[in-house]
């Protein structure tokens, strides 16, 4: 292993350890959040009430040492409260500008799914661009910025589905599931005391441990790791199958391709290697294409999920040595 993969590797153990300070019994998620960072794109948060979404991008925030924002999506969001407008100052006789929550680092679209879709598109150039357009002018938006948008898995009443196009956007869709017995026990003991989760946060426990000149450098080294040309060819084939599957409607595009080759990469370092590996691309196959698809309608009334269909596909297509 070269020495720059092993410094990445020892850079990124400590800021886990930073985040696991707050974030209890999520080891795979945090992983997953590191990902999308590091390659630079966003995610989709789905999970039920309580389980830390908000404190897990609030904690991320910290501990790269940048700016958060959050938006609350409700029906009667409007794009302009999320980009912001131009606002007349009748002392000044101009119009000014009041910028948005969306000119941030980290923003956290909570409940992305509860605004309409006109609402929801004003986040498809910020994501796709890093830069917005008010009034004809059109703004710049911090080349780190981030967005981690929580969706409800379980409730679906006044929601709107995010369209394609901007599902497309997300690297992967992190599931956040209830922590182990043990986990839930060491969280109800913080809770009681001063270590609680919140307060932890809100402390100097927590200290930051990458930075912007850090991620950029860290990205470049990414570059570094080995992915040989037999694990291209099976990431494209794995991708391309979701177009023929009998029980999927529609398929993932290239951008799938690319967005799993990338968190790949990530993936191996995080794993202590500077080359990748089947299992890499394996793990991140249901994070980063099943949000991706749409099954067949006869084979969702059968209660087959995105997932079981990826794990198929994978039993399918042939693995390289």
């Amino acid at each position: 292993m070269s020495e720059y993969i092993e410094e990445t590797e020892a850079l990124l153990a400590r800021a886990r350890a930073e985040i696991g300070k707050v974030i209890i019994g999520q080891d795979q998620v945090v992983n997953q959040a590191l990902i999308t960072i590091l390659t630079g794109r966003h995610a989709l948060v789905e999970g039920v009430p309580g389980v830390a979404k908000t404190l897990l991008v609030r904690t991320l925030a910290k501990v790269l040492g940048t700016d958060f924002n959050r938006i609350q999506f409700t029906p009667d969001l409007m794009p302009a409260d999320i980009v912001g407008t131009n606002v007349y100052n009748f002392q000044q006789n101009s119009f000014n500008l009041v910028k948005g929550p969306v000119f941030t680092t980290f923003l956290l679209a909570d409940e992305i799914n509860r605004a309409p879709a006109k609402t929801q598109s004003a986040l498809l150039q910020a994501m796709q661009e890093r830069q917005v357009s008010i009034d004809g002018e059109t703004l710049a938006l911090s080349p780190f910025f981030t967005v981690f948008a929580t969706q409800n898995p379980i409730e679906f009443e006044g929601t709107y589905p995010l369209p394609e196009a901007q599902k497309d956007r997300f690297l992967m869709k992190i599931d956040m599931g209830c922590p182990s017995l043990e986990d839930e026990l060491l969280l109800a003991q913080r809770t009681l005391s001063s270590e609680s989760p919140e307060e932890t946060l809100a402390s100097d426990a927590v200290h930051p441990i990458l930075s912007p000149e850090v991620i950029t450098e860290l990205r470049r080294r990414f570059q570094d790791v080995t992915l040989r040309e037999a694990l291209l060819r099976y990431a494209v084939d794995l991708v391309r199958c979701t177009r023929n599957a009998g029980a999927i409607l529609v398929g993932a595009g290239p951008r799938a391709t690319q967005a799993l080759l990338l968190a790949a990469r990530v993936h191996a370092v995080l794993d202590g290697r500077d080359f990748v590996t089947p299992d890499d691309i394996k793990a991140l196959a249901v994070p980063v294409l099943g949000h991706r698809l749409v099954l067949r309608p006869e084979y969702e009334i059968e209660g087959m999920s995105n997932a079981e269909v990826i794990e198929q596909l994978m039993r399918e297509v042939t693995v390289p040595r």
